[in-house]
């Protein structure tokens, strides 16, 4: 008489960087939420493991030099059906449909990975959130033309994968640095739901983008490059949000018709002395980091009035102001305004942010040393075009 099959599948193997966990483990200043948080990863790994969901290695979009390249990626656990060659597919284009699936995949902590570029490999470990985050230096003197290029990805037990990332050359001397919320995408939330919302709840057919902004930032970026398209100015899309929602984001943007760009996101996770991440530490530090990496490059920096931007991007152009072309201050709307917890007062010793009596916001100007940096203040593309093409930039 035969009898129903019960049988289970295999744990899957999971191959992680042994010296990295070590450190990490070891390291006598992890504190309470860190060691939650691991406690956490490490349960939904076993119990991705145990339901044989496989290792898969997420396609992300990065940067670099000719000389060297900024890779991102994430290591999750995930059954067959719902990826391909790292992308969501039915019924976990998901993240096409609710964005909290994006946070039901098991994180593999310290997952060994191989990167390939240009025929050269080299062997990094994700972080203890599974986030890939590494900078590779080319060897023998070997250099990678401008423009998007391909590179591999691979982990023991993953399918290889490819991804895109965007090679800044030497000639380049003008690029654009765009926040996303209140910026590129109209959320109408309040601040402190922000996150959660869009990362949980929506979806990229439900954000709104911002009026006239894909134009404007395509005008902007076609008025900064030099001819072909190896020599456009490059853009890239800073945001307090989660990895998680990396490809939520990216469907995004392109369905909008934004130019395309790497993502700098972040973690939420706790960090030694806090239990979240700063945000406004994050824009900061990344901000920082390009100023470094392209020293040529002057930079068009965009954001919105809602608290942090014009204070955050007004420092930055004070320490590194032969890095800054340019800032760019989205309006929000007064009930955006409202729910964003208020406008963003004048940054400290400026005054950038001007409105008339008749409601006109004239370019500030931004004086440190022999620098003049423009601001330009508007509530849509369509208003900042006009302001950019009235002071040249366009």
């Amino acid at each position: 008489m035969g009898g129903v099959r019960t049988d289970k599948p295999q744990p899957t193997e999971v191959h992680q960087d042994l010296s990295a966990v070590r450190a990490h483990y070891s390291n006598a200043e992890r504190n309470r939420p860190t060691k939650a948080e691991d406690r956490w990863h490490q349960l939904r790994l076993n119990l991705a493991r145990r339901r044989g969901q496989h290792v898969t290695v997420l396609s992300l979009a990065g940067y670099g030099s000719p000389r060297w390249v900024r890779i991102f990626s994430r290591v999750v656990m995930a059954p067959d059906s719902h990826f391909e060659a790292g992308r969501r597919v039915a019924k976990v284009i998901a993240d096409g449909v609710r964005g909290w699936r994006n946070f039901v995949s098991a994180p593999v902590p310290f997952a060994q990975v191989t990167i390939e570029v240009a025929g050269q490999q080299f062997q990094v470990a994700a972080d203890r959130g599974g986030i890939v985050d590494e900078v590779v230096e080319l060897r023998g003197g070997l250099r990678l033309p401008s423009g998007w290029q391909q590179i591999r990805l691979e982990a023991p037990g993953a399918e290889p994968i490819t991804a895109e990332v965007q090679i800044i050359g030497d000639e380049v001397t003008s690029g654009v640095i765009c926040d996303i919320d209140d910026t590129v995408v109209v959320t109408k939330l309040p601040r402190p739901f922000l996150a959660a919302w869009n990362s949980f709840v929506l979806d990229e057919h439900a954000r709104t983008p911002t009026p006239g902004m894909a134009v404007m930032m395509e005008r902007l970026l076609s008025a900064s490059s030099s001819g072909s398209d190896q020599h456009r100015a490059p853009v890239l899309y800073l945001s307090t949000g989660a990895w998680n929602v990396a490809q939520t984001l990216t469907r995004f943007l392109t369905r909008n018709l934004y130019p395309q760009g790497p993502l700098l996101l972040t973690d939420w996770g706790p960090t030694e002395d806090r239990w979240f991440r700063s945000g406004q530490q994050h824009k900061v530090e990344q901000l920082t980091q390009l100023a470094q990496e392209f020293p040529q490059v002057r930079w068009t920096l965009i954001g919105d009035d809602g608290q942090h931007d014009p204070m955050i991007y007004a420092d930055f152009a004070r320490k590194n102001p032969q890095s800054v072309r340019a800032v760019i201050i989205r309006e929000l709307t007064y009930s955006e305004a409202v729910l964003a917890g208020g406008r963003a007062e004048q940054p400290e010793g400026e005054e950038l942010l001007k409105v008339t009596e008749t409601g006109e916001h004239p370019t500030g100007v931004q004086k440190v040393g022999k620098h003049r940096i423009p601001w330009i203040y508007g509530p849509d593309g369509k208003d900042i075009s006009e302001s950019l093409a009235a002071y040249g930039l366009l």
